[in-house]
Protein backbone atom coordinates (compact mmCIF):
# COMPACT_ATOMS: atom_id res chain seq x y z
CA UNK A 1 0.00 0.00 0.00
CA UNK A 2 1.12 3.22 -0.73
CA UNK A 3 1.17 6.25 1.70
CA UNK A 4 -0.37 9.32 0.24
CA UNK A 5 2.25 12.29 0.77
CA UNK A 6 0.29 14.93 -0.46
CA UNK A 7 -2.79 14.92 1.97
CA UNK A 8 -3.29 18.27 3.75
CA UNK A 9 -4.15 18.29 7.58
CA UNK A 10 -7.43 18.51 8.45
CA UNK A 11 -8.58 22.17 8.30
CA UNK A 12 -6.65 23.12 5.62
CA UNK A 13 -6.53 23.25 2.29
CA UNK A 14 -5.50 25.19 -1.10
CA UNK A 15 -6.87 28.15 -2.07
CA UNK A 16 -7.15 27.52 -6.10
CA UNK A 17 -7.33 30.17 -8.86
CA UNK A 18 -10.46 30.68 -8.96
CA UNK A 19 -10.94 30.95 -5.05
CA UNK A 20 -8.02 33.20 -4.66
CA UNK A 21 -9.09 35.71 -7.13
CA UNK A 22 -12.45 36.05 -5.48
CA UNK A 23 -10.40 36.45 -1.96
CA UNK A 24 -8.00 39.03 -3.70
CA UNK A 25 -10.99 41.05 -4.97
CA UNK A 26 -12.84 41.06 -1.74
CA UNK A 27 -9.17 41.90 0.31
CA UNK A 28 -8.64 45.02 -2.43
CA UNK A 29 -12.15 46.70 -2.13
CA UNK A 30 -11.85 46.22 1.58
CA UNK A 31 -8.55 47.42 2.48
CA UNK A 32 -8.73 50.46 0.08
CA UNK A 33 -12.18 51.50 1.76
CA UNK A 34 -9.87 51.37 4.93
CA UNK A 35 -7.15 53.45 3.14
CA UNK A 36 -9.94 56.04 2.48
CA UNK A 37 -11.66 56.23 5.94
CA UNK A 38 -7.96 57.09 6.63
CA UNK A 39 -6.59 53.40 8.56
CA UNK A 40 -2.94 53.05 7.85
CA UNK A 41 -1.69 49.49 7.15
CA UNK A 42 0.67 47.60 8.62
CA UNK A 43 2.61 43.80 8.74
CA UNK A 44 3.07 42.00 12.37
CA UNK A 45 5.20 39.05 11.92
CA UNK A 46 3.24 35.20 11.93
CA UNK A 47 5.18 34.65 15.35
CA UNK A 48 5.70 36.10 18.52
CA UNK A 49 6.54 35.53 21.85
CA UNK A 50 4.04 33.65 23.51
CA UNK A 51 4.05 36.05 26.43
CA UNK A 52 3.77 38.86 24.55
CA UNK A 53 1.03 37.26 22.70
CA UNK A 54 -1.00 36.50 26.09
CA UNK A 55 -0.44 40.07 27.69
CA UNK A 56 -1.96 42.28 25.28
CA UNK A 57 -5.21 41.47 25.39
CA UNK A 58 -6.92 40.67 28.88
CA UNK A 59 -10.54 40.90 28.92
CA UNK A 60 -13.60 39.23 31.37
CA UNK A 61 -13.40 35.65 29.37
CA UNK A 62 -9.76 35.24 30.30
CA UNK A 63 -8.43 36.71 26.68
CA UNK A 64 -5.92 35.70 24.35
CA UNK A 65 -5.61 32.11 24.85
CA UNK A 66 -1.71 31.40 23.98
CA UNK A 67 -2.53 27.49 24.55
CA UNK A 68 -5.08 27.22 22.06
CA UNK A 69 -2.21 28.15 19.30
CA UNK A 70 0.24 26.41 17.79
CA UNK A 71 3.76 27.42 19.95
CA UNK A 72 7.28 26.24 19.24
CA UNK A 73 10.92 27.28 21.06
CA UNK A 74 12.67 29.01 19.15
CA UNK A 75 16.19 27.83 18.64
CA UNK A 76 17.78 31.45 18.85
CA UNK A 77 16.01 33.17 22.40
CA UNK A 78 15.31 29.50 23.40
CA UNK A 79 11.75 31.51 24.50
CA UNK A 80 8.23 29.99 23.26
CA UNK A 81 7.22 31.25 20.15
CA UNK A 82 3.19 31.20 19.44
CA UNK A 83 1.85 31.20 15.59
CA UNK A 84 -0.74 34.25 16.11
CA UNK A 85 -4.93 32.95 16.09
CA UNK A 86 -4.90 36.44 15.69
CA UNK A 87 -3.68 39.68 15.34
CA UNK A 88 -5.45 42.19 16.96
CA UNK A 89 -2.98 41.58 20.30
CA UNK A 90 0.06 42.33 17.89
CA UNK A 91 -1.48 45.83 16.96
CA UNK A 92 -2.01 46.41 20.66
CA UNK A 93 1.90 45.50 20.60
CA UNK A 94 2.89 47.85 17.60
CA UNK A 95 0.67 50.34 19.18
CA UNK A 96 2.65 50.56 22.87
CA UNK A 97 5.70 49.83 21.60
CA UNK A 98 6.80 51.14 18.20
CA UNK A 99 3.59 53.53 17.51
CA UNK A 100 3.73 54.86 21.35
CA UNK A 101 4.22 58.06 20.59
CA UNK A 102 1.82 58.61 17.46
CA UNK A 103 -0.41 61.04 17.80
CA UNK A 104 -3.62 59.62 18.92
CA UNK A 105 -6.42 58.16 17.83
CA UNK A 106 -4.35 56.12 16.04
CA UNK A 107 -5.95 54.34 13.11
CA UNK A 108 -4.20 51.30 11.76
CA UNK A 109 -5.66 48.61 9.64
CA UNK A 110 -4.08 45.08 8.86
CA UNK A 111 -4.75 41.65 6.87
CA UNK A 112 -2.70 38.42 7.47
CA UNK A 113 -3.30 34.66 7.90
CA UNK A 114 -3.96 33.09 11.28
CA UNK A 115 -3.92 29.52 12.13
CA UNK A 116 -5.67 27.64 15.50
CA UNK A 117 -4.84 24.11 16.91
CA UNK A 118 -8.57 23.20 16.69
CA UNK A 119 -11.51 24.95 14.77
CA UNK A 120 -14.74 24.29 15.41
CA UNK A 121 -17.49 22.19 13.66
CA UNK A 122 -19.53 24.88 12.05
CA UNK A 123 -16.06 26.40 10.88
CA UNK A 124 -13.83 23.30 10.42
CA UNK A 125 -10.97 25.88 9.11
CA UNK A 126 -7.62 26.25 11.18
CA UNK A 127 -6.15 29.04 8.62
CA UNK A 128 -8.31 31.90 8.14
CA UNK A 129 -7.16 35.28 6.33
CA UNK A 130 -8.24 37.89 8.96
CA UNK A 131 -8.65 41.64 7.74
CA UNK A 132 -9.46 44.52 10.42
CA UNK A 133 -8.82 48.18 11.77
CA UNK A 134 -8.19 49.32 14.67
CA UNK A 135 -8.93 52.84 16.46
CA UNK A 136 -6.39 53.40 19.31
CA UNK A 137 -6.29 55.89 22.16
CA UNK A 138 -10.87 56.48 22.19
CA UNK A 139 -12.94 55.14 23.90
CA UNK A 140 -16.02 57.04 23.18
CA UNK A 141 -19.54 56.75 21.77
CA UNK A 142 -17.90 58.28 18.14
CA UNK A 143 -15.14 55.98 18.31
CA UNK A 144 -17.09 52.96 18.42
CA UNK A 145 -19.05 54.13 15.79
CA UNK A 146 -16.74 55.35 13.62
CA UNK A 147 -15.76 51.59 14.09
CA UNK A 148 -19.03 49.89 13.41
CA UNK A 149 -19.53 52.51 10.14
CA UNK A 150 -16.04 51.34 8.74
CA UNK A 151 -16.58 48.12 8.92
CA UNK A 152 -20.11 48.30 6.99
CA UNK A 153 -18.15 50.79 4.58
CA UNK A 154 -15.63 47.82 4.03
CA UNK A 155 -18.42 45.29 3.31
CA UNK A 156 -20.27 47.15 0.90
CA UNK A 157 -17.07 48.13 -1.10
CA UNK A 158 -16.72 44.27 -1.31
CA UNK A 159 -20.29 44.15 -2.83
CA UNK A 160 -21.83 42.83 0.39
CA UNK A 161 -25.53 43.36 0.53
CA UNK A 162 -27.93 42.50 3.37
CA UNK A 163 -25.87 43.56 6.65
CA UNK A 164 -26.60 43.32 9.82
CA UNK A 165 -25.21 44.33 13.19
CA UNK A 166 -26.06 42.16 16.47
CA UNK A 167 -24.87 44.36 19.35
CA UNK A 168 -23.83 42.91 22.98
CA UNK A 169 -22.90 43.53 25.90
CA UNK A 170 -19.61 41.42 27.12
CA UNK A 171 -19.06 43.24 30.31
CA UNK A 172 -22.91 42.88 31.32
CA UNK A 173 -23.15 40.79 34.32
CA UNK A 174 -20.19 42.27 36.06
CA UNK A 175 -21.66 45.71 35.35
CA UNK A 176 -24.84 44.10 36.99
CA UNK A 177 -23.40 42.51 39.93
CA UNK A 178 -21.14 45.46 40.82
CA UNK A 179 -23.82 47.58 41.44
CA UNK A 180 -26.10 45.05 43.21
CA UNK A 181 -23.06 43.95 45.65
CA UNK A 182 -24.74 40.97 47.46
CA UNK A 183 -23.78 38.53 44.49
CA UNK A 184 -20.45 36.55 45.55
CA UNK A 185 -17.90 35.38 42.47
CA UNK A 186 -19.07 31.27 42.77
CA UNK A 187 -22.35 32.60 42.05
CA UNK A 188 -21.24 35.62 38.97
CA UNK A 189 -19.68 32.68 36.76
CA UNK A 190 -22.32 30.40 37.39
CA UNK A 191 -24.59 33.16 36.02
CA UNK A 192 -22.94 34.17 33.70
CA UNK A 193 -22.06 30.50 32.35
CA UNK A 194 -26.38 30.22 32.28
CA UNK A 195 -26.72 32.99 30.45
CA UNK A 196 -24.11 32.20 27.83
CA UNK A 197 -26.64 29.13 27.51
CA UNK A 198 -29.45 30.96 27.24
CA UNK A 199 -30.98 28.37 30.13
CA UNK A 200 -33.44 30.14 31.90
CA UNK A 201 -33.88 26.97 34.62
CA UNK A 202 -30.36 26.83 35.25
CA UNK A 203 -30.36 30.39 35.57
CA UNK A 204 -32.90 30.34 38.40
CA UNK A 205 -31.38 27.36 40.07
CA UNK A 206 -28.30 29.22 40.32
CA UNK A 207 -29.54 32.42 42.15
CA UNK A 208 -29.86 34.31 39.42
CA UNK A 209 -33.63 34.49 38.51
CA UNK A 210 -33.52 38.43 38.71
CA UNK A 211 -31.22 38.02 35.16
CA UNK A 212 -34.05 36.41 33.64
CA UNK A 213 -35.04 39.23 31.57
CA UNK A 214 -31.96 39.52 29.90
CA UNK A 215 -32.45 36.58 28.10
CA UNK A 216 -35.84 38.38 26.43
CA UNK A 217 -34.25 42.10 26.13
CA UNK A 218 -33.43 40.95 22.50
CA UNK A 219 -34.10 40.90 18.72
CA UNK A 220 -34.54 44.92 17.37
CA UNK A 221 -32.17 47.63 18.31
CA UNK A 222 -35.32 49.92 19.76
CA UNK A 223 -37.27 47.16 21.54
CA UNK A 224 -35.03 45.70 22.90
CA UNK A 225 -33.39 48.50 24.50
CA UNK A 226 -36.79 49.79 25.44
CA UNK A 227 -37.03 46.13 27.56
CA UNK A 228 -33.19 46.38 29.30
CA UNK A 229 -34.52 50.17 30.44
CA UNK A 230 -37.34 48.83 32.15
CA UNK A 231 -34.97 46.14 33.53
CA UNK A 232 -32.40 48.65 34.87
CA UNK A 233 -34.19 49.75 37.50
CA UNK A 234 -30.69 51.38 39.57
CA UNK A 235 -29.86 53.18 36.58
CA UNK A 236 -26.30 50.97 36.32
CA UNK A 237 -26.83 50.37 32.54
CA UNK A 238 -27.85 54.20 31.66
CA UNK A 239 -24.72 55.02 29.91
CA UNK A 240 -24.23 52.05 27.80
CA UNK A 241 -27.81 52.12 26.44
CA UNK A 242 -27.52 55.46 25.77
CA UNK A 243 -24.25 54.56 23.63
CA UNK A 244 -25.63 52.04 22.11
CA UNK A 245 -29.07 54.15 20.89
CA UNK A 246 -26.43 56.45 19.40
CA UNK A 247 -24.42 54.32 17.79
CA UNK A 248 -27.70 52.59 16.05
CA UNK A 249 -28.66 55.91 15.04
CA UNK A 250 -25.74 56.72 13.29
CA UNK A 251 -25.89 53.99 11.47
CA UNK A 252 -29.41 54.49 10.33
CA UNK A 253 -30.65 52.75 7.40
CA UNK A 254 -27.25 51.48 6.45
CA UNK A 255 -27.41 47.52 8.04
CA UNK A 256 -30.36 46.36 10.42
CA UNK A 257 -29.47 46.11 13.96
CA UNK A 258 -30.72 44.23 16.47
CA UNK A 259 -29.55 43.12 20.34
CA UNK A 260 -28.66 40.70 22.31
CA UNK A 261 -27.17 41.76 25.34
CA UNK A 262 -25.76 38.09 27.03
CA UNK A 263 -23.73 37.39 24.03
CA UNK A 264 -20.31 36.87 24.82
CA UNK A 265 -19.47 34.17 22.19
CA UNK A 266 -15.91 35.47 20.13
CA UNK A 267 -15.73 38.31 22.54
CA UNK A 268 -12.70 36.83 24.94
CA UNK A 269 -11.42 40.55 25.47
CA UNK A 270 -14.04 43.13 24.81
CA UNK A 271 -15.29 45.51 27.12
CA UNK A 272 -18.53 47.49 27.34
CA UNK A 273 -19.10 47.14 23.48
CA UNK A 274 -18.88 44.44 21.02
CA UNK A 275 -20.88 43.96 17.47
CA UNK A 276 -21.14 40.99 15.28
CA UNK A 277 -21.54 41.17 11.62
CA UNK A 278 -23.91 39.24 9.14
CA UNK A 279 -24.53 39.63 5.69
CA UNK A 280 -27.01 38.10 3.57
CA UNK A 281 -26.28 34.56 1.77
CA UNK A 282 -24.42 33.61 4.47
CA UNK A 283 -24.94 31.47 7.43
CA UNK A 284 -22.34 32.70 9.62
CA UNK A 285 -20.68 35.48 11.05
CA UNK A 286 -18.89 37.51 8.44
CA UNK A 287 -17.07 39.97 11.11
CA UNK A 288 -16.92 41.20 14.56
CA UNK A 289 -15.58 43.85 16.89
CA UNK A 290 -15.87 46.05 20.16
CA UNK A 291 -14.36 47.86 22.70
CA UNK A 292 -11.11 46.86 24.52
CA UNK A 293 -8.33 47.66 26.36
CA UNK A 294 -4.94 47.05 25.52
CA UNK A 295 -2.93 45.02 28.19
CA UNK A 296 0.30 46.24 29.54
CA UNK A 297 -1.05 50.16 29.10
CA UNK A 298 -4.63 49.86 29.37
CA UNK A 299 -4.78 52.43 26.41
CA UNK A 300 -8.55 51.98 25.05
CA UNK A 301 -9.28 50.74 21.70
CA UNK A 302 -12.07 49.72 19.55
CA UNK A 303 -11.53 47.86 16.26
CA UNK A 304 -12.98 44.67 14.04
CA UNK A 305 -12.27 42.00 12.15
CA UNK A 306 -13.41 40.79 9.04
CA UNK A 307 -13.73 37.00 7.50
CA UNK A 308 -11.96 37.10 4.42
CA UNK A 309 -12.82 33.79 3.34
CA UNK A 310 -16.39 34.01 4.44
CA UNK A 311 -16.94 37.39 3.41
CA UNK A 312 -15.22 36.17 -0.76
CA UNK A 313 -18.07 33.65 -0.63
CA UNK A 314 -21.14 36.05 -1.48
CA UNK A 315 -19.02 39.10 -2.47
CA UNK A 316 -19.53 39.42 -6.11
CA UNK A 317 -17.22 39.25 -8.98
CA UNK A 318 -16.25 41.42 -12.02
CA UNK A 319 -15.70 39.87 -15.04
CA UNK A 320 -12.00 38.42 -15.86
CA UNK A 321 -10.17 40.59 -17.81
CA UNK A 322 -9.82 39.31 -21.27
CA UNK A 323 -7.16 37.36 -21.76
CA UNK A 324 -4.90 37.62 -25.01
CA UNK A 325 -2.66 34.61 -26.55
CA UNK A 326 0.72 36.03 -27.74
CA UNK A 327 2.75 33.99 -30.11
CA UNK A 328 5.98 33.79 -31.26
CA UNK A 329 7.53 36.90 -32.16
CA UNK A 330 4.91 39.26 -30.85
CA UNK A 331 5.88 42.93 -30.39
CA UNK A 332 6.54 43.61 -26.52
CA UNK A 333 5.92 47.15 -27.04
CA UNK A 334 2.17 46.08 -28.25
CA UNK A 335 1.96 43.63 -24.89
CA UNK A 336 3.02 46.18 -22.97
CA UNK A 337 0.41 48.65 -24.25
CA UNK A 338 -2.38 45.72 -24.16
CA UNK A 339 -2.03 45.01 -20.22
CA UNK A 340 -2.03 48.60 -19.12
CA UNK A 341 -5.41 49.05 -21.53
CA UNK A 342 -6.79 45.83 -18.48
CA UNK A 343 -6.00 42.71 -20.71
CA UNK A 344 -4.43 39.53 -19.60
CA UNK A 345 -1.26 38.04 -21.43
CA UNK A 346 -0.41 34.32 -22.40
CA UNK A 347 2.91 34.41 -24.19
CA UNK A 348 3.18 31.23 -26.29
CA UNK A 349 5.82 28.94 -24.97
CA UNK A 350 6.10 25.59 -27.95
CA UNK A 351 4.04 24.64 -31.12
CA UNK A 352 1.80 23.02 -28.61
CA UNK A 353 0.14 25.21 -26.70
CA UNK A 354 -3.28 25.76 -27.32
CA UNK A 355 -4.93 29.26 -26.92
CA UNK A 356 -8.26 28.07 -26.10
CA UNK A 357 -7.35 25.33 -23.49
CA UNK A 358 -5.02 27.83 -21.81
CA UNK A 359 -8.46 30.30 -21.02
CA UNK A 360 -7.37 32.38 -23.90
CA UNK A 361 -10.07 34.57 -25.40
CA UNK A 362 -8.70 36.31 -28.31
CA UNK A 363 -4.78 35.68 -30.27
CA UNK A 364 -2.43 38.96 -31.22
CA UNK A 365 -2.85 39.06 -35.09
CA UNK A 366 -1.12 41.43 -37.08
CA UNK A 367 -0.79 43.37 -33.74
CA UNK A 368 -4.19 43.92 -33.10
CA UNK A 369 -6.41 41.00 -30.89
CA UNK A 370 -8.67 38.84 -32.43
CA UNK A 371 -11.47 36.84 -31.07
CA UNK A 372 -10.60 33.09 -30.86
Amino acid sequence: MTRNTDLLPEGLEDCLPTSAARITTAMRACLDALDSHGYDRVRPPLLEFENSLASRMAGNSGGVRTRRMFRMIDPVSLRTLALRSDITPQIGRIAATSMKEAPRPLRLAYCGDTALIKASQLNPARERLQLGAELIGADTVEAAAESVLTAIAALKAAGITGISVDFTMPDLVETLVKSDGSIDEQTTDAIRRELDTKDAGGLKAVGGEGFLPLLYATGPIDKALSQLRDFDGKGALTSRLDGLAAIAQRIGSGARVTLDPTERHGFEYQSWFGFTLYAEGLRGAIGRGGTYQIGGTGEAATGFTLYLNALAQIAPQSERARVIFLPFGYDLAIADRLRTEGWRTKAQLSDSDDPSALGCTHTLEFGKPAAL
